[in-house]
């Protein structure tokens, strides 16, 4: 069964060998994990990967392998605390929903949060006032309003929260992921402008043909630097959040904008730009690159492509303090206005169909800053993004 299992890690694009695979044999020998379907994973993905960004792969090709295989160390077990609370979570129709109003604004919002962490002196469950779970109250977790503050809950249920009170962890999207179609490739070959640069290394054949004929058929070589794509690319890609929802066709993107172009530079955001932008998703709580420094970094001359389906709060975008997981002293929209005011070719890529975009107020938004530069993340949309960029050089 073992050995089936690497072929399938090897096919899932993890570069494991032989070696690592005697290596996990030989710990299971010593039974260093016995009986746990969680130990063995653990085991095998440290055994098997060296290199932490295969670590998603593995984990597909591991959950699809042992899926339906359960663990049967005991037959009682005692259900955590967790998930009794989280059974206790209010399942709401439409028109519960509806009776649930939101406090009525950013301000209001957050000063009543203020008074709540004041005044609040124990845990509530199922109430509509105090921070609490399982209730209609804007502040807690597994429970449900319009517009509220979300604490202690890992992952999102309705993606209704303007502001997150927990540390959350993305992950960075693959550039080496098989694409499911090249016409995404073809449509990023729209925006080439080739230039020769470098050491000369590439034979140049109507040259050589030239100069040997005017040397009487002494051999004279001739040779190029070779050709490459000179246009200079500025990728922003929005990350978690509803943006989960997005990853597949992002990581196509991504992948074959790395395949197309010379000069790409990429970074990560959360939802919009502010002060701080970051390149590895891991590290974004310790290795942030400020916004500032993007912009007298490099040259206005780049290309600037932003992939995200603006769908969040309005207040993200205009409010200063907007931003659903930090403080922001200056509103989304002055940090996106002064970026399209150093590049003038910006277009914005959108995963959601364009046909819900009148129902979002975000996207709205977004798109009056930009000027209507934002088109879907379609094969169309493309087309018509790269031929926007191209138009001026």
């Amino acid at each position: 069964m073992l050995i089936e299992f690497f072929l399938k890690v090897k096919q899932g694009g993890v570069p494991v060998s032989v070696r690592e695979f005697l290596t996990l044999l030989t710990a299971l020998e010593r039974r260093v994990a016995f009986g746990s379907l969680d130990d063995f994973y653990c085991l095998a993905r440290v055994a098997l990967v060296k290199d932490e960004k295969y670590y998603d792969r593995f984990d597909r090709v591991f959950a699809a392998y042992f899926k339906g295989i359960v663990e049967a160390e005991e037959l009682t077990v005692e259900i955590p605390e967790a998930w009794l609370r989280k059974l206790a979570a209010k399942i709401l129709t439409d028109e519960e929903k509806k009776l649930v109003e939101s406090l009525g604004g950013w301000e209001r919002l957050m000063a009543t949060l203020r008074r709540r962490l004041a005044e609040q002196k124990g845990r509530h469950q199922g109430g509509g006032k105090w921070i609490g779970t399982a209730g209609t109250s804007p502040y807690g977790a597994h429970g449900y309003n319009p517009e509220g503050v979300r604490i202690g809950q890992p992952e999102s249920r309705h993606r209704r929260a303007v502001k997150v009170w927990d540390r959350r962890e993305f992950r960075n999207l693959d550039d080496t992921v098989e694409l499911g179609t090249r016409n995404i490739k073809v449509a990023l070959k729209r925006l080439r402008r080739f230039a020769r640069t470098g050491a000369p290394e590439e034979l140049d054949l109507d040259d050589t043909i030239r100069s040997t004929a005017k040397n009487a058929g002494w051999l004279d070589l001739k040779l190029v630097p070779e050709r490459h794509n000179a246009v200079k690319v500025l990728l922003f890609l929005d990350v978690g959040g509803s943006m989960d929802d997005h990853v597949r066709v992002c990581e196509q993107l991504f992948s074959a904008a790395r395949a197309e172009f010379k000069h790409l530079e990429y970074f990560y955001f959360h939802n919009f730009l502010y002060e701080r932008v970051w390149r590895d998703n891991r590290r974004r709580a310790t290795e942030r690159m400020a916004t500032w420094e993007v912009l007298h970094t490099y040259p206005h001359d780049y290309k600037v492509i932003f992939v995200g389906d603006a769908t969040m709060s309005p207040y993200e975008i205009v409010y200063p303090g907007g931003s659903v997981e930090h403080t922001n002293e200056e509103a989304g929209s002055v940090w996106l206005g002064r970026l399209l005011a150093v590049y003038h070719n910006t277009i914005w890529l959108n995963p959601q169909p364009e046909s819900v975009w009148d129902y979002h107020e975000s996207i709205r938004i977004t798109r009056e800053v930009l000027g209507e530069r934002m088109f879907p993340l379609t094969l169309e949309g493309l087309d018509r993004g790269m031929r926007l960029l191209s138009k001026s050089r």
